[in-house]
């Protein structure tokens, strides 16, 4: 009898330490269960289906044992929370639901871990309780899926990265260790779409997932930077780095970064979700009247390829003053002044000799059209007093661009400038640097994020398709707005685009790049082309200027991921409508029952009847509709449909 009695007292010993908690969505469709053993292991169902399965976190931090390891519980407690939020800029809509279950468990050793279930996905964090600076060897986590699992993977070649990658559909078992990619990543298993991302990131590195050769990602992080050097060709923007053996020194009591999956299974959903938004820290700005979304008259993308003139283009103040003359009588809110208006990139507090910025500031003035600065990240690291400079010539904010790293230094380097630029009333659109993570809730100056590989990608290559554009608001823009840069007037089908730094054109139709402004979300947005040929082609132009750049409601009427997109947004009483295909052409049909009672105008722009011969090819016409009405839409090959809906 001793056996027997031997091992019925240890499994009784092992049940007594393995302990399983729950917690559900508000809508009781999404499941999350944590699991307390030698690990902490936690899994997620949705509608009794296994989505995650057994993925474990730990944290190693110097001179404690490791949390997550062989935990001990002193404490839990679960609570409902359900609030309202009112975003500074409203990227979707101007009231977002944030419902919510959350789990604490509390541990010996100073430590916690909060779980928290939505409708539309779950969250997890560390929190640290250590009255003291510690330093983070190493924090651990595999996402394991409960079955074969499809990815879009955003492949990375090096950690030091802009994050602008090709979402690449791949088998997930396929993947390597070696090979990793940045967030956000979309999985597809056992048919739930699981989108994983990180937010409310703060003096912490960014994450990065690595293959495991089976259904599952591990996590790896930049370590700290030791020493950043000068590039050894003695370029102003890359940094050779040495790095510590370390992730991070931080204050011991603090919450790590929410670690974010979103899970549906309807393709509709993600394009819905505000989640990064809800986990993001609160803003820490009191005054927030002076922040002004708008659209962009944009230099770069075009080259200053200005004609009809009776000055020679080039980066001087005539030329930019045409920027302005085209923004005001279009109605748009800035211009940007890109790379070339300084006297060099590293000296960002003198202007070009041919480039009078007061004058401009002045004349904008006059014209309602402000003035933002491109500058570089590394010549302001050293030196926030720029910014001085920058607000005593009455700019309104800056293009920050080439961090290009996401250790712990860049995302303190990033909130730092936003506070510093918040201090001065100037705007800020990070270029060169990772996806959102919550830094534009915390500081909402921070109207834009680059972090996606978009249009001026067509001056060096062809990767710019319509599968691409119509897989970046699955996937990408989940995260946060995103600066794409649309308004491309060149218009081609692969058989015919040309490659051309100076004069780009873009892949897909014409309305393809139109419905942009409407599907994808970014309140500072850009018209990228050239004023001479914006005012040449009216009819669009005049379309775009109507397009406002934050929303008051949104509606996913139908959507698949990186196939087709169909979708509505509202600003105070006019909706807009956006559709954009891949290289399949498509037929849909437009459900307006979203409108209220009563007669509506509907200003259409789509897809001529050779639309898929010349891209170029567009009919503009105004239809009226009422509530109800079932409109069908034909779109090209890489097309796109858009209309602007007013009340009779």
């Amino acid at each position: 009898m001793k056996t027997p009695l031997f091992f019925f007292a240890l499994i009784f010993s092992l049940n007594l330490q393995a302990q399983d908690y729950e917690i559900a969505s508000p809508d009781k469709n999404l499941k999350l269960k944590v699991h307390l053993g030698d690990k902490i292991a936690f899994s997620i169902y949705l509608n009794d289906k296994e989505i995650i399965a057994n993925s474990t976190m730990n944290m190693d931090i110097e001179g404690h044992d490791t949390f997550g390891e062989s935990p001990k519980i002193k404490r839990k407690h679960i609570a409902n929370a359900s609030a309202e939020l009112h975003p500074v800029v409203a990227l979707k809509r101007k009231n977002i639901e944030d419902s919510y279950q959350e789990l604490t468990l509390d541990f010996k050793g100073n430590y916690a871990l909060v779980f928290r279930a939505y409708n539309d996905g779950a969250a997890y964090r560390f929190v640290t309780n250590i009255n003291k600076e510690v330093v983070v060897n190493h924090e651990s986590f595999t996402l394991s899926f409960a079955g074969e699992t499809q990815a879009l993977f955003p492949k990375e070649d090096s950690m030091l990265s802009h994050n602008e990658r090709l979402y690449l559909p791949t088998k997930l078992d396929t993947l390597n260790t070696d090979t990793f990619c940045s967030l956000p990543i979309l999985t597809k298993v056992n048919g739930a779409n699981v989108l994983f991302t990180e937010t409310d990131l703060s003096d912490y590195p960014g994450m990065f997932l690595f293959g495991t050769m089976g259904n599952a990602l591990t996590a790896g992080f930049p370590h700290h930077v030791k020493e950043a050097k000068p590039a050894k060709n003695g370029g102003d923007r890359n940094q050779i780095l040495t790095y510590d053996d370390f992730l991070a020194k931080t204050s011991g009591k603090r919450n790590y970064p929410w670690r974010v999956m979103i899970i549906t299974d309807d393709d509709k959903q993600l394009l819905e979700s505000t989640l990064v938004y809800q986990l993001s820290a609160t803003s820490k700005l009191q005054d927030t009247d002076w922040i002004k979304p708008g659209k962009v008259a944009w230099d770069w993308y075009n080259a200053n390829n200005i004609y009809g003139v009776d000055f020679k283009s080039g980066l001087k103040t005539e030329t930019y003053k045409y920027y302005i003359d085209f923004a005001s009588e279009y109605g748009l809110e800035y211009i940007i002044l890109d790379e070339g208006w300084s006297k060099s990139t590293t000296q960002i507090d003198e202007p070009n000799p041919d480039i009078d910025i007061k004058e401009l500031v002045d004349y904008g003035e006059q014209k309602k059209v402000g003035v933002i600065l491109w500058t570089l990240w590394g010549p302001l690291d050293h030196n926030f007093g720029i910014l001085d400079r920058y607000k005593s010539w009455g700019v309104k904010g800056i293009k920050v661009d080439f961090m290009q790293r996401s250790d712990q230094y860049m995302v303190d380097y990033l909130e730092q400038l936003a506070a510093a630029a918040a201090k001065r009333h100037l705007l800020v659109d990070y270029h060169g640097t990772y996806k959102p993570s919550g830094l534009e809730r915390m500081y909402p100056n921070v109207i834009n994020f680059e972090g996606v590989k978009g249009n001026e990608n067509n001056k060096w290559s062809h990767e710019i398709t319509p599968e691409h554009t119509v897989t970046i608001p699955f996937t990408r823009m989940v995260s946060g707005p995103m600066d794409f840069t649309p308004g491309a007037m060149v218009n081609a089908h692969l058989i015919n685009h040309n490659i051309s730094f100076d004069r780009p054109m873009a892949l897909g139709t014409r309305c393809h790049q139109l419905a942009m402004y409407v599907v994808y979300e970014s309140p500072l947005q850009m018209l990228c082309d050239s004023p001479s040929v914006y005012y040449k082609e009216p009819e669009t132009t005049g379309f775009i200027a109507q397009i406002p750049t934050v929303w008051d409601e949104t509606k996913i009427l139908d959507a698949k991921v990186a196939d087709y997109v169909l979708l509505a947004r509202k600003k105070d009483d006019v909706w807009f409508v956006g559709a954009m295909t891949d290289n399949t052409p498509r037929e849909m049909t437009l459900d307006l029952s979203f409108l209220e009672s009563g007669q509506y105008v509907m200003e259409v722009m789509k897809d001529g009847i050779n639309a898929d011969r010349f891209a170029q090819d567009y009919v503009h016409e105004k239809v009226e509709v009422s509530s109800g009405d079932r409109q069908k839409i034909k779109l090209a090959s890489g097309g796109g449909w858009a209309a602007i809906i007013t009340k009779k």
